[in-house]
């Protein structure tokens, strides 16, 4: 009986081992996976803290209340901003819309949750207008324009910044007209969202043949979606591993398969080969 109860014991233990691993295997001691996508260009930015969006000819570096605007060819930093946190709390990504960039942002971590969406000149990066969100589902993290419609990721997290009545599961994918009035949502495949918990999906892109990308927050991995036939799931295409470690990416509109992320840990803007 003394060997049953050891026996348990150790067993109960190793299961918690696993479980914790598993645990930090979500945060940012994943390992990069052997196939993962090459790095095929790297910049340094010191605003590469929160994403990246790319015009084909520059890299634009964001840090919460922080851009930086760097030419591709060269690396050099021609251009930045930098505003107020007070009034530029948390933006998370930035997509490009002809001349102007623009942001997500939000109040995070801070509750109730409120968003708008952030434009800038993309020549000189100057703060050109606010489109207030107000109250929403979670917190805006990802924006993008495609079709004619805006496209915006509400993020919902287990713990900081989250609201006490929503966590990961509540992470949504918003279709929006020009208006920014909501027209559709759909939440994210059980799978995806597992491997986001506690966090959320920090940046989306479409790609040219009408996936969505997404990322989470420290996972190094892409989750190709499509919008379903039916039904308000997004169906998972496929995960791809990538040698960065979540947060927001974008698509390059000149090099195909050329997708941008960041290395917080190294302040780099990265281009990864992905096919």
């Amino acid at each position: 009986m003394v060997r049953l109860f050891s026996l348990l014991a150790g067993l109960l233990a190793a299961l918690f081992v696993i479980g914790a691993a598993e645990i930090g295997m979500a945060q940012e001691d994943i390992p990069i996976a052997a196939d993962a996508a090459p790095i095929a260009r790297q910049i340094d930015a010191v605003e590469a803290r929160q994403g990246v969006a790319s015009d084909g000819t520059h890299v634009y570096a964001l840090d919460n209340n922080r851009i930086g605007k760097y030419r591709i060819d060269t690396g050099e930093k021609v251009a930045s901003w930098e505003g107020d946190k007070a009034l530029f709390p948390h933006m998370n990504s930035c997509t490009i819309v002809g001349s102007e960039l623009a942001c997500a942002a939000s109040n995070y971590p801070a509750v109730p949750q409120t968003s708008a969406v952030e434009f800038f000149d993309t020549a000189t990066l100057r703060h050109v207008r606010t489109v207030s969100l107000g109250l929403g589902p979670g917190s805006l993290t990802a924006m993008e324009y495609r079709g004619s419609k805006w496209w915006a990721v509400f993020a919902n997290y287990d713990g900081k910044g989250g609201d006490p009545t929503r966590d990961h599961r509540h992470t949504l994918l918003v279709q929006m007209n020009e208006n920014f009035q909501q027209e559709q949502a759909w939440t994210f495949p059980p799978d995806v969202l597992a491997k986001f918990a506690p966090k959320s999906c920090s940046g989306a892109s479409w790609g040219m043949n009408g996936v969505l990308y997404v990322s989470g927050h420290d996972r190094p991995e892409l989750y190709a979606l499509k919008l379903p036939q039916a039904g308000s799931v997004l169906e998972l295409v496929k995960t791809i591993p990538i040698r960065t470690r979540g947060q927001a990416i974008d698509w390059d509109p000149v090099v195909p398969n050329r997708l941008w992320s960041i290395s917080r840990m190294n302040e780099k803007l990265v281009a990864s080969i992905v096919q």
